[in-house]
């Protein structure tokens, strides 16, 4: 009895000296920074997550933070990621002075404004995400003497003033596009590193990199409203005209526009195109043709897949307004309405002068045949040797890219899960029908990336509709280069130098499906929020192997879908589909029709689990 009494108090001893421990270790954390989380805490606000009951209490307890968005060591706050939470108000001026360990910052796709936040003395800061909100003002020239700064993102804002010269040896990632800057762009050799992509759509930014000489006014000034209009027409007459060559058979108005634009400056040929200027508002990227060539081969045909299309010829393109929809490596994309009212796409290509007719015309009237209700239907096309159009079916809602990355913030309507499995079952209807009708290509598409899914809703319904388009172009394309550009051009065995096969096209489709889940934009670089370390990669389906093995699982989630716990099976079930997609060796991954059968399984029991939930809810 007394061994046992002097056990018991030996053991109420050391479990007080636990306790004393445990409560030091707890209360271990660093006042001011918990003190300057609740100022961003107080200062703004957010319809998905609730910052005042998330956080509460110490934000660190050693290497750990139970407050969402926060990552700590040692305890001390090291990350402060809230990307889209649909964040609205200001950031407190001065609230990141007293977090001085921080290593990355990251608002991304939140209606954040006001002025970017101070980032004075965080001497470890490596990352700064503070893309697509609604920032003003200058950027901060004291962003320069972060010295570790390895990432900065800050496109998507209204941003004004010029770039400060940043030349940190340490950034590897930089982006100021999408905003109001001005001014040429420093010429430090670290800013020269990056491509135009990473300054666009500054209408008054000049340099180099953009190869817009600062002697000249910029390319896009802000002026009166009609030189926007001018533009519009401008584009597509000189498009239109190369691809003719200088052919003076066409109307009179196209040989004059010629001859001035040969013969006059730029600026006297835009006066003189006032009076047939049209409304380009809606313009996402413009491109001008210096010069039109003689093209001794030319025909001025359209050809036409069926001939119940053949409604219009190249005069009514010549004639028809058009605005540029989008600019990739490999071609050019308008929207044209003809004088009739009809509209069409017509996709310019590049890179492709080097085939012959019969070639160019085989593989055309092969693709044009093709029709299916989830591939974007080819009408006609045009060949010369220095020019090549397509022209498609006109799909007006947008593409998958749009949908699930821009816009993202309060005002944007998410998009649930229901769609994202119904767009992803129309995307693989549609390449399994190109992997079954086209046997004799190596890779039936090629070129699968979620810029090249065009999206259709039903007006009543609100159902998303997809289609596949830029399919079967990897046979027109002269050199490894060229094909580079490709979404094959990622797939490992392209990368390696081995044969391409159609499983290539499924490797493509799972980088899509993945897209979708995650969220994410496939080849930007960014850092996982867990683990502690700073690791870049633009491998998505890398980053998401790494997140399942280490099994957080629903960290890959979209935040959009997060909420919708009854699809998690389901989710997860496309992720191993889509990591088998991507797996490095082509012969280890499904076939295409495998693929598109076990999607409709996952959509069937998604479906079953939405009418469950349905029925188990309480009638109001």
């Amino acid at each position: 009895m007394r061994e046992f009494s002097h056990l018991s108090r030996r053991t109420i001893l050391i479990f007080a000296l636990f306790l004393v421990v445990e409560s030091a270790e707890i209360s271990e954390f660093y006042p001011s920074e918990r003190d300057a989380l609740l100022q961003l805490r107080d200062g703004v606000n957010s319809s998905v997550l609730d910052l005042h009951k998330h956080w509460t209490g110490p934000p660190c307890y050693k290497n750990q933070s139970k407050w969402a968005g926060i990552s700590c060591s040692d305890g001390h706050v090291t990350a402060l990621v809230l990307e889209g939470f649909q964040l609205t108000g200001s950031l407190p001026p001065t609230f990141l002075e007293n977090i001085t360990n921080l290593t990355k910052i990251s608002f991304r796709n939140n209606s954040l404004y006001g002025h970017v936040p101070n980032l004075t003395g965080l001497a470890y800061l490596e990352s700064v995400f503070l893309s697509d909100n609604r920032f003003s003002g200058l950027i901060p020239y004291g962003y320069i003497e972060l010295q570790k700064l390895r990432e900065l993102e800050l496109q998507g804002n209204v941003l004004e003033g010029s770039i400060p010269p940043f030349d940190q040896q340490t950034l590897i990632a930089f982006n100021v596009s999408s905003n109001k800057l001005e001014g040429p762009i420093p010429e430090t050799p670290v800013l020269k590193r990056f491509p135009k992509s990473c300054y666009g759509d500054n209408a008054n930014l000049c340099g180099e990199v953009l190869g817009i000489p600062c002697s000249t006014p910029p390319a896009n000034p802000p002026k009166a409203p009609g030189e926007k209009k001018r533009n519009g027409l401008k584009v597509w007459s000189i498009a239109l005209i190369a691809a003719g060559g200088a052919a003076l058979v066409f109307v009179s108005i196209m040989s004059i526009l010629l001859c001035y634009f040969r013969r006059s400056k730029r600026k006297e040929t835009l006066e003189e195109d006032k009076q047939e200027s049209i409304s380009t508002e809606n313009v996402k990227k413009r491109s001008y043709w210096l010069e039109s060539r003689e093209d001794p081969v030319r025909t001025l045909d359209l050809t036409f897949f069926d001939k119940d299309m053949s409604v219009f010829d190249m005069d009514d393109l010549l004639r028809a307004s058009a605005e540029v929809l989008g600019k990739g490596k490999l071609s050019t994309t308008y929207r044209a309405i003809l004088e009739s009212g009809s509209v069409v796409a017509v996709k310019r290509l590049k890179e492709m002068n080097s085939l012959s007719k019969r070639e160019f015309t085989q593989q055309m009237h092969l693709l044009g045949k093709l029709r299916h209700e989830n591939l974007v239907e080819m009408i006609s096309f045009y060949y010369s040797k220095e020019e090549k159009l397509i022209v498609y079916e006109y799909v007006p809602q947008g593409d998958l890219f749009e949908l699930l990355h821009e816009n993202r913030g309060i005002e944007r309507q998410p998009l649930n899960w229901t769609s994202r499995i119904s767009i992803i079952k129309d995307v693989a209807k549609g390449l399994n029908f190109l992997h079954q009708t086209l046997p004799a290509q190596k890779v039936p598409h090629g070129n699968i990336r979620s810029k090249n899914v065009l999206i259709l809703q039903d007006p009543q319904s609100k159902n998303y509709h997809s289609k596949l388009t830029d399919y079967g172009f990897l046979p027109l394309l002269p050199s490894k280069e060229s094909s580079s550009k490709l979404a094959v051009g990622k797939s490992p065995e392209f990368i390696q130098g081995k044969k391409l096969t159609r499983k290539a096209d499924i490797y493509c489709f799972g980088i899509l499906l993945l897209e979708v889940i995650t969220g994410k934009v496939p080849g930007e670089l960014f850092s996982p929020e867990n683990g502690g370390t700073s690791i870049v990669d633009d491998d998505l389906s890398e980053w998401v192997r790494t997140v399942v093995n280490n099994d957080w699982s629903t960290d890959i989630l979209d935040v959009e879908i997060l909420a919708q716990k009854e699809g998690y099976n389901e989710m997860l079930k496309l992720t191993e589909l889509a990591l088998q997609c991507t797996d490095e060796a082509p012969e280890k991954r499904p076939k295409m029709s495998e693929v598109f059968g076990r999607i409709e399984e996952i959509e069937v029991e998604q479906k079953s689990v939405v009418t469950d939930v349905e029925a188990d809810s309480p009638v109001s």
